[in-house]
């Protein structure tokens, strides 16, 4: 907003530290005034700096980063005056209040075996094996306000964030949550509501303003025109306070980006790029210097002053930081040990008999209290059961705060946000409908995320070339060492050993070489997760998505390797015999790939990962048919034996190279040489052809053909499927491991504690 003002008033621009606006202009006499001390500042929500931004930026005169102001002002320019003097009270006309009432979540805890463990229980009779993380956890956020959880590690503050925003199943939480007094649907909380987690969990090669966009790209409706898109991501970074860094990238460990602060802004401006009602955030200054920290807490302020609700946890504010909140709830050991304003929090320790010094910061004086309390043999029990008679006697007066809301439905309450901009996510604002089918569950059709989700994993990749670059490497050298290794097999016995040899190796390579996918969904599980979380895209879009943008990359490698070592090694065929091989060679990458792109969704560890798959795919080779032939298979696992994904492409290419019934591979001389008798001299080997023929009444001379590539088909037990029934039967493995990785994603994402 502070950016926005630069460009509205010629004046100089004169903030804090990414504050809010200090100064107003006057329109009677067109100077600019300072805000009165004490009096409430009111930030405009985003969609309404959008407006703002839209208008400046219709008038093609204007150069790009500012707006000139003329006399008499615009009616922009006017109508953001009035949003920054306006009084709090004509702002906000539709106040949200969000109650949660004797919230109580337990968990069982794994124990070592012990006998008759599941008969013992603790002294208030719960089982012994189970651990309460919330004991009747009571207290309401409101509108306008940011609402802190503070408490030692451990005392339970992610896990009220997660029952508030929806993330511990329904069935584990016991307890009442409401908004408005009304239960929130959770359909209706994905929409209306973000969550930030900890870990700032982005794409390291997109800039600050890429990733932005691709977020607004999925949150905001089809029906927004991507120029408007764009001035809400403009709007949103100054907001932010990310104007120096829109260009740089996020980076990582290997590659450097922008700061730790600016990293967290961008997590969450990500997740308010709707302009949500209530934002949920996950210890927001977690690893950050107190400068930095400050910087966030000042945005989340700007948030919450815009008409939201912001709830978070946080570990140890600084007393800058404890100047910013509204409401504190102090957790300890999953019980309330305080919660209030904290201007209150001095009165309530110095009732407790234990006041805070003069000097001391609050904070660090409550926590460092809270931990020795802890420690005692007592524990919190005697502060926990005094905060419940302390917030007795203060009943009254905190219900007397509470009643502006008592008149304001929350259908009403959302349709007026909706009136002022906000919820930028497919909302009809109509009501006469119920509240739920007011909004999309998705803001966009399935094939626009599907784009976006392309578009982004492409621009991945191009920022990343040298991934594709290892892998076509690896592919190459595999080929480069097959063809000079296989050069110019020929139609002798021996040369039909060493083709089945190629053909086994060859098909092999090409799932192993997809082994290299396992790491690529395991980076971006924990981003998709909070993603799909609260509906960016369908899982489903992401699964076809990322199955079409493979593609391209996978006949660029099957050809390579496929034009390396077809006529290096000699194979029949000719061109017809070559695409059937490319074909068979771009099926197999496509099913390797789909089937470790499966197992990437089943396990969470790379490691893990490149273990299983190693021992799966040699477990195919075995049974594929090259080691043994499938009627020497024993019948308890013959099962496997039509499983491997090997089986199918060996097979096929097989029947591509032998199904010319013409082409002899061994002649009545060549049927001594894998025996000992095929060193002796060819006039001993005419000999004993001529013996056969007579004993068998057949007429066998040294050019005689005694076995065709159909007899070799036949020795190998490849008869039941023909060669074009393999290719599809490979293409359709593919598409079965890319549905399994869909109910994957769909049952392993839920992102819900149980």
């Amino acid at each position: 907003m502070s950016g926005l003002l630069g460009k509205l008033s010629p004046a100089k621009r004169v903030t804090g530290n990414n504050d809010l606006p200090l100064f107003y202009v006057n329109q009677t006499s067109m100077e600019p005034q300072r805000c009165p001390r004490g009096a409430p500042r009111v930030s405009a929500t985003l969609a309404e700096l959008l407006m703002n931004v839209e208008d400046a930026r219709n008038d093609q005169s204007t150069p790009r980063g500012a707006l000139e102001m003329s006399s008499p002002l615009t009616s922009s320019a006017s109508s953001f005056n009035s949003w920054t003097s306006a009084p709090a009270s004509s702002i906000s006309s539709s106040p949200f209040v969000l109650s949660f009432n004797d919230l109580t979540y337990s968990v069982k805890i794994q124990k070592k075996f012990e006998p008759f463990a599941c008969c013992k229980r603790s002294r208030n009779g719960s089982p012994v094996n189970t651990k309460i993380l919330l004991n009747g956890i009571s207290g309401e956020a409101r509108e306008g306000e940011m609402m802190a959880v503070l408490g030692a590690s451990g005392s339970g503050k992610s896990t009220l964030i997660d029952a508030l925003a929806n993330r511990i199943a329904k069935d584990s939480l016991k307890g009442s949550i409401t908004l408005n007094g009304e239960v929130l649907e959770s359909s209706l909380q994905k929409v209306i509501s973000a969550y930030v987690m900890q870990d700032d969990l982005l794409f390291p090669m997109l800039t600050v303003e890429e990733t932005l966009m691709f977020s607004a790209e999925f949150r905001l409706p089809r029906s927004l025109s991507k120029k408007k898109k764009k001035a809400r991501v403009q709007a949103l970074i100054d907001q932010l306070g990310l104007r120096s860094a829109a260009k740089t990238v996020i980076g990582d460990e290997g590659h450097r980006g922008v700061s730790g602060g600016e990293r967290r802004r961008v997590s969450i401006g990500i997740d308010i790029i709707h302009d949500p009602i209530i934002l949920f955030l996950d210890e927001p200054t977690s690893g950050l210097d107190s400068t930095s920290a400050y910087m966030v807490i000042k945005v989340l302020q700007r948030i919450a002053q815009s008409g939201s609700i912001v709830i978070m946890s946080i570990h140890q504010p600084s007393y800058r930081i404890m100047g910013l909140l509204d409401r504190l709830i102090f957790l300890s050991r999953g019980n309330t040990v305080y919660s209030g304003s904290p201007t209150h929090l001095p009165r309530f320790f110095s009732e407790f008999n234990h006041p805070i010094p003069e000097n001391e910061n609050k904070t660090e004086f409550a926590l460092d209290l809270i931990r020795e309390l802890e420690n005692s043999a007592e524990g919190t029990k005697e502060l926990v059961e005094f905060h419940k008679q302390w917030r007795t006697k203060q009943a009254p007066s905190y219900n007397n705060n509470g009643s502006r809301n008592n008149n304001v439905t929350l259908k009403e309450a959302i349709t007026a946000s909706i009136s002022k901009g906000k919820l930028v996510s497919g909302a009809t604002n109509n009501s006469t409908t119920n509240l739920s089918s007011s909004f999309q569950t998705f803001a966009n059709p399935f094939w626009i995320e599907m784009i976006v989700i392309g578009k982004r994993a492409i621009l991945n990749s191009r920022r990343q070339p040298e991934l594709l670059g290892m892998r076509l490497g690896a592919v190459m050298v595999t080929g480069i060492i097959l063809a000079t290794m296989f050069t110019k097999l020929d139609n002798s016995p021996k040369g039909v050993q060493e083709r089945l040899g190629f053909f086994a190796f060859a098909m092999s390579t090409t799932f192993y070489t997809c082994a290299e996918a396992i790491p690529v969904f395991l980076q971006e599980r924990y981003i998709f997760m909070r993603e799909t979380a609260y509906n960016a895209y369908r899982r489903s879009s992401y699964v076809l998505s990322q199955s079409i943008i493979s593609i391209p990359s996978l006949i660029f490698l099957a050809a390579s390797f496929a034009a390396t070592t077809f006529f290096a090694v000699g194979l029949a065929g000719g061109a017809n015999g070559f695409l059937f091989f490319f074909l068979t060679i771009l099926a197999s990458f496509w099913a390797g790939s789909s089937f470790v792109t499966f197992l990437s969704g089943v396990v969470s560890n790379v490691m893990l990962g490149f273990t299983v798959v190693v021992a799966i795919l040699a477990y195919f080779l075995l049974f594929s048919g090259f080691f043994i032939s499938r009627d020497r298979i024993p019948l308890y696992w013959i099962w496997f034996h039509y499983l491997s994904l090997v089986k199918y492409p060996y097979e096929g290419v097989l029947q591509n190279e032998f199904e010319d019934p013409t082409k002899c591979f061994v002649r009545g001389i060549q049927i001594f040489d894998n025996s000992p008798l095929g060193q002796v001299p060819n006039a001993v080997k005419l000999s004993l052809l001529k013996s056969m023929s007579g004993v068998l009444g057949i007429n066998v001379t040294a050019e005689t053909c005694v076995t065709t590539g159909v007899d070799i088909l036949k020795q190998q037990g490849i008869t039941d499927i023909s060669k074009w029934n393999c290719l599809w039967i490979t293409v359709a493995w593919g598409f079965f491991f890319r549905v399994l990785f869909y109910f994957t994603l769909l049952i392993g994402s839920k992102n819900k504690r149980r």
